[in-house]
């Protein structure tokens, strides 16, 4: 049962895309994030892994498939998403964590979070590079407290781009 404690950080390491000299490419992207504990949801009990997931709806976020120890999701990227330079978008909405200190490099982005919600305290790094508009991969570190557990793991997470019509994506 502690272990189900964990899988609430992936509302935390939820996907980050971002721009550096050009834009990302709008519509749809597939992307996979690996972490130590990802590799822990088959030890989760189907009925606590249901549960996660109604939690996880609450904060705006579709539970990825999760295998072998990588998430794998698809987001749809509007316009407007594209076009900005970091993309804090992607970590406010996750369980009361916001987004400090955010700086542009020259291939792409790095950002704090501070997470003072009530599932989700601590903080964390995130930083994320294009390759070209259509490919990017990144890492989140956080250190912190998850329904009463301590936490501290590291997500790699990358994308691709596979194509303009997001209606297979979540919001």
């Amino acid at each position: 049962m502690r272990k189900a404690h964990f899988i609430g950080l992936l509302l935390l390491l939820a996907p980050s895309v971002s721009s550096a000299d050009f834009t990302a490419r709008p519509g749809l992207w597939e992307v996979t994030t690996t972490s130590v504990l990802l590799n822990l949801v088959p030890e989760i009990p189907p009925d606590q892994v249901q549960m996660l997931s109604k939690l996880a709806k609450q904060y705006g976020v579709v539970m990825p498939k999760i295998q072998n120890g990588a998430a794998m999701s698809k987001i749809c990227i509007t316009q407007q998403m594209a076009e900005q330079k970091i993309p804090d978008y992607f970590h406010q909405r996750q369980s009361g964590c916001s987004v400090k200190k955010t700086a542009q490099t020259e291939n792409g982005y790095k950002l704090d979070l501070v997470c003072a919600g009530p599932e989700i305290k601590g903080s964390g790094k995130a930083e994320g590079m294009f390759t070209n508009p259509e490919t990017f991969s990144g890492q989140t570190e956080f250190n912190g407290v998850v329904r009463g557990t301590p936490v501290n793991d590291r997500a790699d997470t990358s994308g691709r781009w596979i194509g303009e019509n997001c209606t297979t994506a979540s919001p």
